[in-house]
């Protein structure tokens, strides 16, 4: 175990002790195992996602233009039109009813001139004690090298996520919701057409809306997928970047699918963490502090944001 440090790196940090964990887990999607032993040494980390507001402070100070605000670069992206190369994000909208859930561009769709400020196309900007969305990886790096931190690595995620509870399914313990009471803003009902969760005109919450893990974290799981600085493998015994890419937003910002009829531009993945909103029962188990998925650095949506470590 690390020795605690007298003084964090920035406000609104806590200390996690590392230490050694089982990482992953065996009972749920083949990539999150297998379970192995990993070791991280302490580290402070954000009590809570970035909020909209401390997002706005960086922005104001630095004059920094995110990822989805630019347009896209037509030397990098070759063979594709003008048009699907100017700046904007993917959002979700929910569909009028049940669909197939092996197709999500049912419900992500590329929205011009969507960004951090108007997440959701809708001219308004949520309140600034939500967490921020719509930031790519390099928007989240950038707002760490400002505040002096980093980006958590995969390791370091999991371990705070887990809050001391080894093995547990959830940074609680085991249950989802114990006594009926729901500790993380998941999709309650049936995704992604019917949520039974009160919403006050955000899918997001406010940060602290829920308890803290016992290493006083706020949203570990639910409420926004987290970036990690980690590249993407398929699993943890894979050894090489084979597997680092995917196809980029352009393929998804019209079928949300495969399509061989679009430009195959391979992009780089990281690691995301933690699970969102959109997570539901029927769809996506993955409010799980073992949990991952991979993201395209380049791609923005509603339902991503990150913390820093220090």
């Amino acid at each position: 175990m690390t020795r605690h440090p007298e003084t964090p790196p920035g406000p609104n940090m806590v200390w996690v002790p590392g230490g050694e964990f089982q990482m992953g887990s065996d009972h749920f999607y083949p990539e999150e195992g297998p379970v192995h032993m990993a070791h991280v040494d302490g580290f402070w980390m954000d009590k809570a996602p970035v909020t909209l507001e401390a997002f706005a402070r960086f922005v104001a100070r630095t004059d920094y233009t995110t990822v989805a605000e630019r347009d896209l670069d037509e030397s990098q992206y070759p063979g594709v039109s003008p048009e699907d190369l100017a700046a904007g994000s993917l959002v979700f909208k929910p569909t009028a009813g049940p669909v197939d859930l092996r197709n999500p561009g049912h419900w992500w769709h590329f929205v011009k001139g969507v960004h951090w400020r108007d997440p959701y196309g809708s001219g308004l900007t949520p309140p600034g004690y939500h967490p921020v969305t719509q930031v790519a990886f390099e928007d989240a790096q950038a707002y760490a090298d400002w505040c002096g931190k980093s980006l958590p690595t995969e390791a370091q995620w999991e371990f705070a996520a887990r809050g001391g509870l080894p093995g547990a399914t959830f940074p609680w313990g085991n249950v989802l919701a114990p006594d009926g009471t729901m500790l993380a803003n998941i999709w309650e009902g049936d995704f992604p057409w019917r949520s039974t969760r009160v919403h006050t005109g955000w899918y997001t919450s406010a940060v602290g809306s829920y308890p803290a893990n016992d290493y006083g974290l706020f949203d570990m799981v639910g409420n926004v997928w987290e970036w990690t600085r980690d590249w993407w493998q398929d699993n943890h015994r894979v050894a090489d970047q084979s597997a680092c890419c995917a196809p980029s937003r352009l393929e998804a910002s019209e079928a949300g699918s495969y399509d061989p009829d679009l430009p195959q531009i391979r992009i780089p993945r990281k690691v995301l963490k933690g699970g969102s909103h959109l997570c539901a029962a029927n769809y996506c188990e993955r409010y799980r502090p073992a949990a991952r998925i991979p993201q395209m650095v380049d791609t923005a949506t509603t339902h991503i944001g990150f913390r820093c470590v220090g």
